[in-house]
């Protein structure tokens, strides 16, 4: 009896998360850029402070606030899911880096990239692989792109163990 209440739950949660998901989305589970693998991505492509990362589907904003804190870098994270993105607001506050991180709840395929000098991506390789004509579109002759963990089919530049350096 209790397990079906819990699968009931579960699915009531379900149905009331597809009214607010957009069903055009670029679908991501929840997947943690750890602290320590910020620093590496940041390191790899060389963030510094004149550096503007844009972090498509930017989670909890991790690799961000890292970028921000450790490396002086301004960021936006580009976040579709609202649990995520008020979770990742509330985490960038918290770290007192406001004024160089924020947050946009919005779908990464309808926002210009063109002022980002570094893209961060831990997608599925089906979506890095929509990404790319947008990338080819939007981005300046130079900009670096890094992807944690899936290859694409763009000119590596350089990798480091799951994170691999491209440039447009």
């Amino acid at each position: 009896m209790e397990f079906i209440l819990i699968i009931g739950v579960i699915f009531i949660l379900l149905v009331l998360l597809s009214f607010v998901w957009p069903p055009d989305s670029p679908w991501a589970p929840w997947w943690r850029t750890s602290k320590e693998v910020a620093r590496k991505i940041c390191k790899l492509s060389k963030v510094g402070s004149s550096d503007i990362i844009y972090d498509l589907g930017s989670g909890d904003g991790t690799a961000l606030i890292v970028a921000a804190k450790e490396f002086g870098a301004t960021g936006v994270g580009i976040e579709i899911d609202p649990g995520r993105a008020f979770i990742s607001k509330m985490l960038v506050a918290k770290n007192k880096v406001s004024r160089k991180v924020r947050i946009e709840r919005k779908n990464f395929f309808d926002v210009n990239l063109s002022d980002a000098s570094v893209i961060f991506l831990y997608l599925v390789p089906k979506t890095l692989e929509k990404l790319i004509p947008k990338f080819r579109k939007e981005l300046k002759k130079g900009t670096k792109i890094v992807s944690y963990r899936y290859k694409m089919d763009l000119e590596l530049i350089g990798n480091s163990e799951d994170l691999y350096l491209y440039t447009i």
